[in-house]
């Protein structure tokens, strides 16, 4: 016969699952973000950053979980 005990029921994995989930999330977010930014920088800026309108129309096509 075995004893369960609070501890030996509690999941020790938890924490880092939440915090995984939050990273992703952050992550997701800022691609989202920064690629709505760039739809909103002028020719100029995108001459000095070596991108092109194409560029840009790619990059903000992407959906936000794709690198």
């Amino acid at each position: 016969m075995s004893t369960l005990t609070q501890n030996s029921m509690t999941n020790h994995h938890a924490p880092g699952l939440i915090n995984q989930i939050g990273e992703t999330l952050h992550v997701w977010h800022e691609r989202y973000r920064t690629r709505r930014e760039l739809t909103n920088w002028s020719a100029r800026d995108l001459q000095d950053v070596g991108l092109s309108w194409s560029d840009v129309a790619y990059e903000a096509d992407k959906p936000f979980w794709r690198a």
